[in-house]
């Protein structure tokens, strides 16, 4: 079984861009996000393997977002992607708990390799 990915952008045009690379890499996108508390509703209901989640994003930011998920689920994988890779919020972002983090522009193969990374694969 494909692995379930829901991915969390306050872009559709990203949204899209990374749906699109993780269907060719062999994944599931089960569920699509623009902000953080419709991303933690989505996971709640949709329960997916790994959260693909910028950090800027509308009403609630990367961080603020992987708290509440790793709330609700402490074992919730989930790869940060961002454009600005600013040493603090990466650090944040993986004392948060965050497995990776992915720079935008997206490479197939830098995203095949966090998700698999992710999930022991």
């Amino acid at each position: 079984m494909a692995t379930r990915i829901l991915i969390t952008d306050g872009t559709r045009f990203t949204r899209e861009l990374l749906a699109g690379i993780l269907a060719r890499c062999g994944f599931d996108v089960v569920g699509e996000a623009g902000t953080g508390r419709e991303c933690v509703d989505l996971f709640r209901s949709l329960k997916p393997d790994v959260v693909m989640m910028d950090f800027a994003m509308p009403e609630m930011d990367g961080v603020a977002t992987l708290k509440q998920i790793r709330a609700i689920d402490s074992k919730a994988v989930v790869v940060m992607c961002t454009a600005v890779g600013k040493p603090r919020r990466i650090r944040d972002a993986i004392q948060a708990g965050a497995k990776d983090i992915v720079s935008k522009p997206y490479r197939a193969s830098e995203v095949n390799r966090a998700v698999l990374g992710a999930v022991g694969g």
